[in-house]
Parts: structure tokens; sequence; C-alpha cells
């Protein structure tokens, strides 16, 4: 399989990120926990489990870390693609090792995780709604034909990781990625994943009014690119 370097944000994830961390490395050679400021043990308990861990001092937002984690993942000379992985242990790794080859196989530049094409069932009613707003959104701003706008599980060749250089630091960052890879004409992909939603990966997901501070990020960063 390409050399492919795994990018997993994290933030008082302690409890779980040793098993996230122990199975990315049975498929995937390098894995690098950006620590976004957690006060647990997060970092300490990442680096006893194998990976590179990125710190911040103070937390900043999941899109900050994980545009901490891309570059770091861009300074190792021998990553072909970046992936992006949830530490709340919601993403399966087979799934990021299928995208993986994919991409390899297709030639392609991006290949973005779907819940929607896969076999994630139970999803919550909520989520549901909040998504299914997101993807139309997606289509009407970016033109990209897809089912799923928000899944944290994606495959980044390195010329379309290079490009995405993300300035929305909170939850906004997923429609802020897909609008960079439209803006560059990448070739873009869903491939179907299994999304395992726990009690506490439900914890850790989004409200739905972040939906509103979603869009507001959305439309103050349209304003600054057309300035």
């Amino acid at each position: 399989m390409p050399r492919a370097v795994v990018v997993v944000p994290m933030h008082n994830e302690a409890t779980v990120v040793a098993d996230v961390v122990t199975e990315l490395l049975t498929s995937f050679p390098v894995v690098v926990c950006v620590d976004d400021g957690s006060t647990d043990d997060s970092a300490a308990v990442a680096r006893a489990a194998g990976a590179v861990v990125v710190p911040h001092p103070t937390n900043l937002g999941q899109g900050a870390a994980l545009e901490t984690g891309i570059r770091f993942a861009l300074s190792l000379p021998a990553a072909e693609y970046v992936v992006t992985f949830d530490a709340d242990g919601q993403h399966d790794v087979a799934d990021a090792r299928a995208m993986v080859e994919r991409a390899a196989f297709r030639d392609l530049q991006v290949v973005l995780g779907s819940r929607f094409l896969g076999a994630s069932r139970e999803v919550p009613l909520a989520r549901r709604l909040l998504l299914s707003g997101a993807v139309r959104f997606t289509r009407r701003t970016t033109g990209l034909a897809l089912t799923d706008a928000h899944n944290g599980l994606r495959v980044l060749r390195r010329d379309a990781a290079e490009a995405v250089r993300l300035r929305l630091h909170g939850m906004s960052h997923a429609s802020e990625i897909l609008t960079l890879l439209a803006r560059g004409g990448f070739s873009v992909e869903e491939h179907p994943v299994t999304i395992r939603y726990t009690d506490y990966s439900r914890t850790k997901g989004q409200r739905g009014y972040n939906a509103l501070n979603i869009l507001f990020d959305l439309a103050v960063n349209r304003m600054r690119a057309a300035a």
C-alpha cells in the first residue's frame, strides 16, 4: 500500500485514543495525534500507544488540529497520502485502508468517506437531519455531488493535501475542506464507510445548533475570500 500518514485530532480522548492508535498502527506506519489542548492524559496515552504527538498549548478547535496535523504529515518526505481519522473510535481502520487503496488504484486525488453509502445504521435522527442540510448546502455551494458532507474519514493525495489550508478552526472546517477541494478542481470520489455510534461518540458529536455557527463561519470566510 502507498505510504500514508494518519492524522488524528484529539481533545480529551484519553479513554479511547490508545485503542484507536493501536488499531491504526496495524495498517499504517505513522499515526500523528494532534493534542488540541487536552486537560486529561490524551497526549501521554497516545504517545505510549505508538503515535507521534504534536501538541497545541490551548484548545484551538478541530479545524486547527487538522491543519497542524496535515502540515506535519507533509513535512515527512515519504508521505504520499494524508488520512484524517477521528479519535473517538467511530471509524473503521479497514475503511481507511480501502480508501487509500482506491485512491492509488484509480489515481484519485481525494477519497471521502460516506456513511450513507456504507453500513452505518442507527444514525441518530438529529444527526441525520443536520447532515441532510449540510449535503444540500455543499452541493449548492461547491457543485460536488456528495452524499455525506461532514465525515471525518478522508484520504488526500499529497497534492490535494498541500492545497488544503484551513482558516476555519472550529467544526466548520469540514465544509471549508470541500470548498477548497472543489475550487482546486481535484478528482474526488466517495467510498462507503461504517460509522460506529457509541454512547461515547454521541457525546462527542456536534449539537444541532452548531449548524448555525458553521453557516456563520462559512459566510465570513467567503467574504474574506472575496475581499
